[in-house]
């Protein structure tokens, strides 16, 4: 790695440590700059995940003050995540090579209509509830449980726009401040982070360049986010995200 590359992977962490304590997506940035400097995509996967975990704890500490109150509900979403990223990092490494390649495409793809589509289905789901004269469950339920469990085995699997589903996901079902979700989705992306790293770092080939190139620059982005994450308007950085994950579309497609 060249000294340039190396000071595009150390950006690319502090934006992907300050996107994620914001909102999430941080590995749209993070992988495709990996990608780019000539890391292999399982590799640039597993060295990212590994990278990103002192970042998420970061911003998890950012945002402390926001989870009061919500110690039961936490273990309950944070022992699913844990189950669902565990269950991620495995089938990483359990399918084809081929396989990523074809499938994370798409699922950024995906994420990026939920980025567009979500205040929508939000706006449209408190409708119905108002005209029926109901309220959103208090921790949201089994569907939101099954919910959390598909997202964080993604965010095990691969992570890209992980935390933009944990948002949207609790958002919808949960009855809850914006900046109390966003406190919990930042720790549920450190359990899933944490969890897959762990079981990567015994089975998995890292890139420890990039790893504390990373690392670093996501503990320092962890920090920025808090600071801004209320200032931020929306808009913007939904527009941020789906440029950042176009651009990844295209390098995996081009690859």
């Amino acid at each position: 790695m060249s000294i340039w590359e190396a000071v595009a992977v150390l950006a690319a962490g502090v934006g992907a440590g300050t996107i994620n304590t914001i909102v999430g997506s941080g590995t749209l940035i993070t992988f495709p700059v990996l990608l780019a400097v000539g890391l292999p995509p399982v590799t640039a996967n597993v060295s990212n995940s590994l990278g990103l975990v002192p970042g998420s704890l970061s911003g998890a500490i950012g945002y402390r003050r926001e989870l009061a109150g919500q110690r039961a509900r936490l273990l309950r979403f944070g022992a699913t995540a844990f189950v669902g990223g565990l269950a991620g990092a495995i089938l990483l490494l359990a399918l084809p090579s081929k396989a990523f390649d074809t499938i994370v495409p798409i699922l950024i793809a995906l994420a990026l209509v939920l980025v567009i589509a979500q205040p929508r289905l939000a706006a449209a789901l408190r409708a119905r509830r108002e005209s029926n004269h109901t309220t959103a469950h208090r921790d949201g339920g089994i569907a939101l449980l099954l919910g959390l469990l598909l997202a964080s085995t993604y965010g095990g699997y691969f992570g890209a726009a992980q935390g933009v589903l944990y948002l949207s996901l609790m958002g919808l079902l949960l009855d809850e401040e914006l900046q109390r979700i966003n406190a919990l989705k930042n720790v549920l992306a450190l359990i899933v982070n944490g969890v897959a790293a762990l079981f990567f770092l015994f089975v998995a080939r890292f890139d420890w360049a990039a790893v504390a190139l990373i690392a670093v620059g996501s503990t320092l982005g962890g920090q920025i986010g808090a600071k801004v994450g209320r200032r931020l308007p929306p808009t913007a950085l939904r527009a941020v995200i789906v440029a950042v994950g176009l651009v990844a579309i295209a390098q995996l497609l081009l690859k």
